[in-house]
């Protein structure tokens, strides 16, 4: 799985961007996801609401779930989409990530956003 966070540390928030600076972001997670498709390694990937759409539950399974508003407002960084690859290595995954970092920002100059890549694991057999 590919977790991308938003924020770069020196790049204008997202909605700053001019139309044309988003345009060419957009069109660049989409020539990157139908690589993907092509290559036959894109399992799934989605763009994710703003932290202020978000809500927190918690539940002991017995009383209603409590539910609160999602992250402060003041937090920088949060998850702001994900690529899951089914890829033949690590390094593989390491290259897409590389790719999509260098995803156009203002200007089209290279944001160099942080990817985190990280395995999907599979449930222990519990069988016995």
């Amino acid at each position: 799985m590919l977790l991308m966070t938003y924020h770069v540390e020196g790049v204008p928030p997202v909605d700053t961007w001019s139309p044309e600076d988003l345009r060419r972001m957009i069109q660049f997670q989409h020539d990157l996801d139908a690589s993907l498709v092509a290559s036959g390694e894109l399992v799934g990937a989605e763009g994710l609401a703003w932290p202020d759409q978000a809500k927190l539950v918690r539940s002991d399974g017995v009383r209603p779930p409590v539910i609160t508003d999602g992250p402060f407002p003041e937090s920088k960084e949060f998850l702001a989409g994900f690529w899951i690859v089914d890829v033949e290595s690590e390094e593989r995954a390491i290259e897409i990530a590389a790719k999509a970092s260098a995803s156009p920002g203002v200007g089209g100059v290279p944001i160099q956003q942080v990817i985190e890549v990280r395995a999907v694991m599979e449930a222990p057999d519990v069988t016995g």
